[in-house]
């Protein structure tokens, strides 16, 4: 079996060893990158699964990197992962809007970033053949209003113009159109898209789910499809 590639991009040599060194342990192979420059010039070299980037780089920052990752379109569906040692919400919220499909703050366990790691990559291993399988089956094209939504092709088109979408806001939003009505709490939510156990990261899903209204909704402040339910989660109707 070919070893997973993740590619690191940072500027503190201690962290690139610390991650070097435990990722290799989960026999991932592994690039490193001191800065932005050379981590996108690596990214369209290489083969690679998942990026671990950094915030706060010398020259284009973390954002910048992340912003041209996704203009990119075989890019679009990379799992990349932000470091930050920002605390500020509002960074986190940034990170996520940006395309960003999780973050881990510094300083950060080794323990919860491998399952992460681990997460993503499983996911992204699980969509890439499926996609393909259901390609162009017309069961897997979701109409709901002025809403389609096409797994196979993984496209939304609203009201006729086909709206791009991250990853993981394509995955909530898919998940809920396939299941329209059932109401999912923000931990189920995390677990069943993220991958991982419920760490405390609920403001995650909050940021994917405004994004969503954002591009689905005429009135993004009066949402006619996705309905947050008080005290519980989402759903959409």
């Amino acid at each position: 079996m070919e070893k997973k590639v993740i590619l690191v991009v940072d500027d503190e040599e201690h962290i690139l060893d610390l991650l070097e060194y435990n990722l290799q342990k989960e026999n991932y192979a592994v690039l490193r990158a001191g800065d932005g420059e050379q981590g996108l010039k690596l990214l369209r070299e290489e083969q690679v699964d998942l990026v671990l980037l950094d915030w706060m780089l010398p020259g284009i920052d973390g954002m910048e990197v992340l912003r041209q990752i996704r203009r990119e379109k075989r890019f679009l569906h990379l799992p990349v992962i932000m470091l930050t040692a920002r605390g500020e919400e509002i960074d986190k919220v940034l990170g996520l809007e940006l395309g960003a499909d999780d973050y881990i703050s510094k300083p950060f366990g080794v323990r919860e970033l491998l399952a992460r790691v681990k997460a993503h990559l499983r996911r992204s291993a699980w969509e890439r053949p499926q996609a393909q399988e259901e390609a162009g089956d017309a069961k897997n094209i979701l109409r709901l209003g002025e809403l389609v939504v096409d797994y196979g092709a993984r496209e939304l088109w609203v009201r006729g113009k086909k709206v791009p979408l991250s990853r993981k806001e394509f995955e909530l939003l898919y998940l809920l159109a396939s299941h329209r009505n059932q109401v999912f709490g923000r931990e189920q939510l995390l677990d069943l898209i993220w991958g991982y156990e419920y760490m405390g990261e609920t403001r995650t899903v909050d940021v994917h789910i405004r994004n969503l209204r954002r591009k689905i909704e005429e009135e993004p402040e009066q949402p006619i499809y996705i309905q947050t339910v008080r005290g519980v989660g989402y759903k959409l109707v």
